[in-house]
C-alpha cells in the first residue's frame, strides 16, 4: 500500500520504490499497480500495489501451447502456479529454454533444470 498526500507524491513514491526494487534486482514486472488512487481520509491518499506470485492460467496454458508449438520432444504441465516441462534429454530442455523465453510475457520467467 502506498500513501501519500496527493496524487502527485504517490507518483513519485513509486517511482522510489521501483528505482528501490531495481537496485536490489527485483523484475518490475512483478508489481500490479493498476488499481485506482483512493482517498485516505483528510487530504491523504492510498494506492493498493498488489505482488505477483506465479503463473496465472491463462499464462500457464500459453506457455504450454507454446511448447507443443515448438515441435520438441517435452511434454509441458500446469502445477498449480508452475510449469513443469519434462523430457528425456537435456539439449531438448536448453532448446526449450530457447523457445519459451524470448517471448514477451507479463511476468518474468524463470527456467530450473532438475538434471543437474
Amino acid at each position: 500500500m502506498l500513501h501519500a498526500d496527493s496524487d502527485f507524491q504517490i507518483g513519485q513514491v513509486k517511482d522510489i520504490l521501483l528505482a528501490k526494487l531495481a537496485k536490489r534486482g527485483v523484475d518490475v514486472r512483478f508489481l500490479d499497480d493498476s488499481a485506482k488512487i483512493e482517498k485516505a481520509g483528510g487530504d491523504k491518499v492510498r494506492q493498493p500495489v498488489h505482488v505477483k506470485c506465479g503463473i496465472d492460467s491463462e499464462l500457464g496454458r500459453k506457455i504450454q501451447t507454446l511448447v507443443k508449438q515448438s515441435k520438441l520432444k517435452v511434454q509441458a504441465a500446469i502445477q498449480g502456479d508452475t510449469v513443469r516441462i519434462t523430457g528425456a534429454k537435456r539439449d531438448e530442455l536448453a532448446e526449450r529454454d530457447r523457445a519459451v523465453a524470448p517471448r514477451d510475457h507479463e511476468v518474468p520467467l524463470k527456467f530450473d533444470n532438475f538434471r543437474d
